[in-house]
């Protein structure tokens, strides 16, 4: 099962783009400034994603209007919450800062409140499992 998006005539025009940092037959990586920059303009002067992207210069069709529209809502909570340093930083998938966040505690204390919240929690659906078992063997 082949999952290329682009092939590599495709990818060649991509790269063509100034806005494109780096292209492989899966993915785009846009530049931070066209990220940001596209962010203000729907934001300010209330253009949609494919007049955003029709204007810097993309193939509509190439790229797909679910994309392109996935892009912006994902820049948009990005710049909401941590402003163009978001845009500049965005990281996504693993090894790279994105994906669920590690329990971090600010001293041992909440580790140890934390753990102990979790055994009672996993103690009440052993019970509960157990029960549930005996049940079906009634």
């Amino acid at each position: 099962m082949n999952k290329s998006k682009f092939s590599p005539e495709q990818i060649e025009i991509i790269l063509s783009n100034s806005n494109v940092d780096k292209c492989s037959n899966k993915s785009i990586t846009y530049s931070k400034e066209f990220k940001i920059k596209a962010v203000k303009q729907y934001n300010k002067e209330g253009k949609t994603s494919a007049q955003i992207f029709k204007e810097a210069g993309f193939n509509l069709t190439m790229l797909g209007k679910d994309v392109i529209t996935g892009c912006l809502i994902r820049w948009r909570r990005i710049y909401k919450i941590e402003g163009n340093k978001g845009l500049k930083t965005e990281a996504r998938g693993k090894g790279k800062g994105g994906g669920r966040p590690k329990e971090k505690w600010s001293t041992d204390e909440e580790k140890i409140k934390y753990l102990e919240a979790k055994v009672e929690y996993l103690k009440a659906e052993n019970d509960f499992l157990a029960k549930l078992r005996a049940q079906k063997r009634e």
